[in-house]
Order: C-alpha cells, then structure tokens, then sequence
C-alpha cells in the first residue's frame, strides 16, 4: 500500500466547504485504489491572522516541508488586505519550496453549459511561471499621502525561471497535439518581454515536434475567448498566466471548476494543490460552493503523487456526476455543494463495480 502524508488547509470561506467534499472523494478513492493518504489539518488562514497576527504559525514552512504535498482550500477575507492575506501564506509556500509551475488545465465538461455558442470541444493547458516575473518583492512605496506620492514594482525574469516553464511546456506539448503558445507583450514592455521571448524560442527548439506560436498577450485574450479550442498548451509569466487561466475557466462555463497545481516538478519539495475560484465570501456558509475545483486539485494531486489510475477514475466521477445534471448554481444545476459531493460519492462506486465487471466475466469464461 502506498502511504502519502498530505497537509490540508482548509483555509477562508468556501474552503471550509469544499475542502471537506474532496477529502471524502479522495478518501474513497484511496480505499478503492490501496493508497494510504494521511491528512494532517493546519487551521491557517485568516482567522489564525486575527488572533495571531501572521496568516500561518512561525514554522509553519517547517511543518509543511515533512509532507509529500499540500491541499488548500482557499485565502482571503473582506477583514484582511489581500496583499497580507497572500503574501503571508500562499506566495511563502510557492517560493521556498521552489514551486515554480502553476498548472491550470481548462476543459469543456459535459453537463456544463459555455457561455460561447459554439460547441466546438475546450481542452487546452495553462502553464505559468509561479516564482517570479511581475509578482517580485523588489519596490517600495515614497512620500505616502503627499501630492508626489509614487510607487514602484520591479518585474525580475531570470533564465533559469524562463527556461524552467518553457522546458515544462514544451515536454507537455510533445506529449499531447504538438502546439505551444506563448504570452508576450514585447512590442509594449521592451525589456523583460523579449528576453522572455529569446528564451522560449531557444528552450522551444530542442523539441521538434513542437510548433511554437509568439502572440501578444492582449490579442490572446481575444483568441482565448472566441477560438479557445484552437489552443494545445500556453505558457506565460506569472502576471499573464494568472489572468489567462482565470478567463479561460470562465469560457468553460465557471471558475468553480478550475483547478490548479503548484509544482516542484523534481519532487524536492511538496507541490500544493488549490482550486482557482478563491474564498467566496460572499456564498460562503451557504452550501452553494461548486467544490469540483476542489475535486479536480485532488485528483491533480494523485496524478503527481505517481496514481494516474486513481486521479483518472476520481475525474471521471466528478465528471460523470456533471453528466447526469448535479451541478451547482453556478453551472446552471440546483444541487447544493453536499448533494454533488454525494453524486460524485456515488460515481466513484458505480466506476468501480463497472471495472470489476469486465474481470470478474474473464474469469468465470476462464474457468
């Protein structure tokens, strides 16, 4: 039996929901699959900021490094600066353990209706530099509240954090339709953008079955929205990934199915899996949170974790259950976050017994 130490933090508002509805699927799924998974809860977040003073516990990176990955429901609150809420937790854990890929998968799914009138099929992945680019901690702030107050944000592309994704990319394109597209702006931003560019093509050109497209991050975002099934894998930096994957869930039908992962993909550190919805305070307590972003994370999660077979069989019960309309409010279903997790519950058994049949059939036709 394969054992993985797993820390979970549910984190802020839907988090407490939808982290809980995963962890019953996944835990069915190790059950089904021989896998041990042993989930150790941190209660971080933005109430341990109101009484502490600090988003996570003082070795709190010390206590996550002895774990195999790390499960997050979400961050942030109405009561807390978002820049505090992240900075004090999520970004912490993505550089020290050198999580440098963000892995977002955008995919039509059946029983979820697009907001785009064709039909034609969503499958593309979005890869972003997680460790640098616009979100560095080079500036500062001068002559606060005075008619000459500034502010100012170095953006800090290195080769290594370039060549890293675009190696990343260019292996998931190879792998899949051969198509890699990369964000730019070099025409705008005359520096960091292209020698982002320099660097994808000469990373790019050591694959050659992988055909690479240069597109300027503005008309992408148009692309994005009216021929999203024309793309394979993009790859962009921290800034333009993060915009892009939130846009691309959206033309999928509901950034309450986008998932994403946090990578260190030479398995030095723990990855950290996380829906891309946020918090939601705003239908939190209420049982309206899709938790398939959730879902979806976990079963990201197994895959990295070396169980492809189980992170296969947990997507196609949560898809399966989209299938059969319990979707939440915000795919158009009614079903509440409870009543989809026990669809999913339920498609996970169903998967299962439907797998033994086959077996079970040969070995009666053997004997």
């Amino acid at each position: 039996m394969s054992t993985h130490k797993i820390a979970v933090i549910p984190g802020d508002g839907i988090g407490n929901e939808v982290v809980p509805a995963a962890i019953d699927c996944l835990e069915r799924i190790a059950e089904l699959h021989s896998l041990d998974l042993e989930f150790t809860y941190f209660g971080w977040g933005c109430e341990y900021y109101a009484r502490h003073g600090r988003m996570m516990a003082e070795d709190g990176l010390e206590q996550l490094a002895v774990h195999d990955a790390i499960f997050l429901g979400a961050v942030g609150s109405p009561e807390v600066p978002d820049a505090e809420s992240l900075w004090g937790l999520l970004i912490p854990i993505r550089r020290e353990f050198q999580q440098y890929i963000n892995l977002r998968p955008v995919k039509t799914l059946d029983g979820v209706a697009s907001p785009l009138a064709v039909k034609n099929p969503i499958d593309l992945l979005i890869v972003r530099e997680n460790n640098e680019g616009e979100y560095s901690e080079i500036g500062g702030r001068m002559y606060r509240g005075l008619p000459e107050e500034s502010a100012m944000q170095t953006t800090v592309f290195t080769r290594l954090g370039v060549l890293r994704a675009a190696h990343y990319a260019a292996r998931l394109a190879d792998s899949r339709r051969g198509q890699l597209t990369s964000a730019t702006k070099s025409n705008g931003i005359v520096h960091t953008m292209p020698f982002w560019d320099e660097v994808v093509a000469e990373t790019v050109r050591e694959y050659p079955e992988v055909t690479l497209t240069s597109e300027l991050v503005d008309a992408l975002a148009a692309h994005l929205v009216l021929k999203p099934w024309t793309f394979d894998v993009i790859v962009a930096s921290n800034l333009f990934g993060d915009i892009l994957s939130d846009l691309g869930s959206s033309v999928t039908g509901s950034i309450g199915l986008a998932p994403s992962a946090n990578l260190n993909p030479e398995g030095d550190f723990p990855s950290l899996f996380e829906p891309v919805h946020g918090s939601a305070p705003d239908i939190a307590g209420k049982g309206l949170a899709n938790p398939v972003g959730q879902i979806w994370s976990g079963a990201m999660m197994l895959e990295h974790l070396g169980h492809p077979e189980a992170a296969a069989h947990l997507q196609a019960a949560f898809e399966s259950a989209l299938r059969d309309g319990f979707g939440t409010r915000d795919v158009g279903g009614t079903s509440s976050t409870s009543e989809f997790t026990a669809a999913v519950l339920t498609a996970i058994n169903t998967l299962a017994l439907a797998a033994e049949q086959p077996a079970n059939a040969t070995a009666v036709a053997a004997s």
